[in-house]
Formats: structure tokens, sequence, C-alpha cells
């Protein structure tokens, strides 16, 4: 039995392909509005503006950056096998963008009074990845 077998019998963990060079400049320093031009489908790229905008009280562009970067993440996760539900690891690093776009989301629609929002996107955090829940928040 392999470790990573589905004893329950749901699907199988989503793994987005390494996608190296927006991780690596942005660990290099670059801004990241350099990179989200350079590479628009980085969930990575976007989440980090979303972070930094958060972080600077502009919850509104916040909230716009992360719902690029969950966008643009959903579009990989269908492209990757992805049927609209199951675990998307947060140990499987090239899931990480899209996992920290989907909480700075959540955050943001929490910020701004979108209730509902905030509680979905919590809900499809925590049902993603358990990891992500606990560690983003």
């Amino acid at each position: 039995m392999s470790i990573h077998e589905n004893l329950l019998g749901g699907p199988p963990p989503t793994h987005l392909p390494d996608d190296p060079e927006p991780r690596e400049l942005l660990a290099s320093g670059a801004a990241p509005s350099e990179v989200a031009a350079k590479y628009p489908s980085s969930s990575l790229a976007w989440a980090q503006l979303a972070d930094d905008a958060f972080e600077a009280g502009r919850v509104v562009e916040s909230y716009a950056y992360a719902r690029t970067g969950y966008h643009r993440g959903l579009d990989a996760l269908r492209r990757s096998g992805w049927k609209g539900h199951g675990p998307v690891p947060f140990e499987h690093e090239p899931n990480r963008g899209f996992l920290r776009a989907l909480h700075a989301l959540a955050r943001a629609a929490q910020a701004i009074g979108e209730d509902e929002e905030y509680e979905r996107c919590s809900a499809f955090l925590r049902d993603s990845s358990p990891t992500a829940a606990d560690t983003l928040t």
C-alpha cells in the first residue's frame, strides 16, 4: 500500500507542476509586481502582491490581487486533473501559491465584510489542505 493511497475512496491529491522561475525570482528579492507581469499565471506572485498590499493596509487592492491568484490557481488545478474538490497538499511546494492566494482572498474578504466569501474560502482552504489552513492563519 502506498503512503499516499486514499483509503476513503475520494479523489487523489492534486499536485501542480513545478514552476520554479517565479519562486526563485521572488526568493531573490525581485519585486512581486515584476514577477506577476513576467509570469501572470503564477499564483505565488499574485499571493505575494496580496500579502504585501494587506500588510500596507490596502485591503481592496489585496482582495483584487488575491482573487487573480486564486483564479489563476483554479485554472492550473483544472489543467492538472482536479475536478473541483479533493486534496491540494500544502506539502507539495508548487501548490503553495494557490493555497496562499486562497488564504489571502479569505482574509481580505473578511476585512471588507464579505462574510459569505470569507466562510466559503476558509472552508475551501481547510478542505483542500488542513496543513495550509493551520500554517497560513
